[in-house]
């Protein structure tokens, strides 16, 4: 299957290269992407940006291309703060990802005190060892493992992956999930849902936010993280010091919103230079 999409709302580069997704790379005139056990190939004439895949519903929902970014872009300005209405302008094509929860939840487990290329690293090992070898477009990729599988490979196979310490919160956080399951997780409100994600082992609140916003869909998650505390000060001009109350800050700010202009907020910092 394929199809296209407005490339002003739907920039490959500005969508995979924000922080919230790992599972990607350069791929002939695009990217190649992961989600789950699923694969697709994506790239832009700048006109248009372009999706195939053997399983174009489910990234058409990934991409979130059932919903108009111009009217959430809108509100983004009308709050006319300097940072967030350039980026919101110039990284219009920003799209927050619909991605599968549990992958979502080990993969921030990961991410903690950790960057982004070492993060890829590492997820790469965990599928190439424990998922599903696939094949789309003549490339062959490792579905992400289930929860059975972590639950399965024992410490001693995550602190191999590169894990370092994190390599007992995978562990004893996919045995929980296998014994309890994790589905009755989608029914709760985003308070809650955060409340409970803090009680898994090695989730602690930037990462609870973000499997909240990138997991599950909370877009009213604001993550605060090194970055976020630095435009707080520098553009918002922020006193506060505790990060539970700069996220509570954000938001009240920006209420149901909170998600997208995080990504704004957080990317735009990092592309800016001037």
């Amino acid at each position: 299957m394929k199809f296209d999409y407005d490339a002003t709302y739907f920039n490959p580069k500005q969508v995979l290269d924000c922080g919230q997704t790992f599972r990607f790379t350069p791929f002939k005139e695009g990217y190649f992407v992961v989600s789950a056990d699923k694969a697709c190939y994506i790239y832009t004439d700048g006109v248009q940006t372009v999706v195939e895949s053997d399983d174009g519903n489910y990234f058409y929902n990934y991409f979130d291309l059932g919903r108009d970014y111009s009217k959430i872009i809108a509100r983004a300005k009308s709050h006319d703060i300097p940072l967030l209405s350039r980026s919101a302008e110039e990284l219009k094509g920003l799209r927050l990802l619909n991605q599968n929860y549990e992958e979502m939840l080990y993969s921030f487990i990961i991410s903690q005190n950790n960057n982004i290329p070492r993060m890829k690293g590492i997820i790469s090992r965990i599928c190439a060892g424990l998922g599903e070898k696939k094949e789309f477009a003549g490339r062959e990729y490792y579905s992400f493992p289930t929860t059975e599988k972590l639950a399965g490979a024992g410490r001693e196979f995550f602190k191999n992956a590169g894990c370092g310490y994190r390599d007992v919160f995978l562990a004893e956080t996919s045995s929980r999930v296998l014994k309890e399951g994790i589905s009755h997780l989608l029914l709760l409100s985003s308070a809650e849902l955060k409340r409970e994600l803090l009680t898994y082992k090695g989730i602690g609140a930037k990462v609870a936010d973000c499997v909240a916003l990138f997991g599950f869909g909370k877009r009213d998650s604001f993550p605060v993280d090194v970055w976020i505390e630095k435009i707080y000060k520098e553009d918002f001009g922020g006193t506060l010091t505790d990060r539970k109350k700069i996220n509570e800050y954000f938001c009240s700010l920006f209420g149901e919103d909170s998600g997208y202009i995080q990504q704004y907020l957080f990317y735009g910092k990092r592309t800016f230079k001037d």
